[in-house]
């Protein structure tokens, strides 16, 4: 499975184009637009969630309600292009006006001003348009497409908030359908609702004083049997393939499995996690402090994934930057923007580590057809439990 994303923010639309997926596996409109729209929610989002209402168009791919095995083309549109079509049209520009538009003052914490300099644009609206977070509602499609490509085959993911600021959610065990069901009710996605008013007061606070919040995400994928991945060449390597996925979401800094950083403080014998065997499951792991891997590839235990978003860069308390053309300092410019997107982080994470999975999973079994790939997932698992 591979995917392409193209689009800018305020764009025409956001197109994604998918290959690889099985042919005869249902998928409908509302399974992709049910993820897109839970990108959109969550306390501390901006005026553009309000103008936008994210819903897929299907062009290619899917007949009747299955899939063709052909690739799949996905289209959201931007509404919000009605009011940006003189500044975002193809068509070129009278030098006159395009002048009074260029875009010369870089934002700290933004892609404008490295974007620049590497493909040479002196108008950095060429770079903010492509790099800005809207890209993702184009991930969130093709990973809404890889969760029903799991949930198919057993296998089902969440994501939800695990720390805003300095406040943190407790640990709570649940199942994973709670899990999904408490996420969706939380305004900030937490699994904790005591601390619920303590995030967003926060947020508040941060608003107020024109300042942003990040936090800390986490993805949980139940399901997974063991040997996904592999440990002989390091680009095969699942953990990695997350990784990468999970760092390339706009404004995630930092990425761990299960314990994470906090493995590298303990002992051996608090990290590992012992085998056991059991005849109705095969083998397991007593605990899952290495968050469902060892060797690059899964144990079978749930995929424990967390990730570390920084701050939002557009402040309404300006950083000092430097004006590209005349050389002079400034404080940066502030466009439309959230407070806090940590609650969406969670969602869009959630996605991209399920395309991961997904693609795992079409990698390692026969999947020109949804049919073969369900039971030779079947066969491996019932190998795997007798071994």
């Amino acid at each position: 499975m591979r995917f392409l994303t193209a689009g800018e923010s305020h764009g025409k639309q956001l197109t994604t184009i998918i290959e690889g997926i099985p042919s005869n596996m249902p998928l409908l409109k509302e399974d992709i637009d049910e993820s897109l729209l839970r990108r959109q929610k969550g306390y501390g989002r901006g005026r553009r969630m309000q103008i936008e209402k994210d819903l897929v168009e299907i062009t290619s791919g899917i007949r009747h309600g299955l899939t063709l095995g052909s690739p799949i083309s996905l289209v959201i549109h931007n509404d919000d292009y009605k009011r940006w079509s003189d500044i975002m049209g193809e068509a070129p520009l009278p030098e006159e006006t395009k002048l009074r538009r260029v875009v010369t003052r870089p934002r700290p914490g933004h892609a404008d001003l490295n974007g620049a300099l590497k493909y040479g644009h002196r108008d950095m609206r060429n770079v903010l348009e492509r790099s800005s977070a809207r890209e993702t509602t184009a991930r969130v499609a093709a990973g809404a497409v890889a969760k029903v490509l799991l949930r198919h085959l057993g296998i089902e993911v969440c994501g939800y908030v695990k720390e805003i600021g300095e406040v943190k959610a407790r640990d709570v065990s649940l199942t994973m359908e709670e899990k999904q069901k408490q996420s969706e009710v939380s305004p900030v996605r937490t699994l904790d609702p005591t601390i619920e008013d303590e995030m967003m007061r926060a947020i508040d606070t941060a608003k107020e004083e024109g300042d942003s919040l990040g936090g800390v995400v986490e993805a949980c994928i139940n399901g997974v049997p063991a040997g996904l991945g592999s440990y002989v060449h390091y680009d095969r390597k699942l953990d990695a393939r997350i990784a990468s996925s999970v760092l390339s979401i706009n404004a995630f800094k930092g990425v761990e499995f299960g314990l994470g950083f906090e493995a590298a403080r303990k002992n051996g014998s608090q990290v590992h996690d012992e085998i056991s065997w059991a005849e109705n499951e095969g083998y397991y792991r007593e605990t899952n402090r290495l968050g469902g891997f060892e060797g690059g590839m899964t144990t079978g235990m749930p995929i424990i994934v967390k990730g570390a978003m920084k701050p939002i860069p557009t402040l309404y308390k300006p950083l000092k930057s430097v004006d590209i053309e005349t050389k002079k300092p400034f404080n940066a410019s502030v466009e439309r923007s959230d407070s806090c997107a940590v609650p969406a982080a969670a969602v869009v994470m959630e996605h991209v580590v399920a395309i991961e999975v997904a693609n795992a999973i079409l990698e390692q079994f026969q999947s020109d057809s949804f049919p073969t790939l369900k039971s030779s997932l079947q066969r491996y698992r019932e190998e795997i439990r007798c071994f």
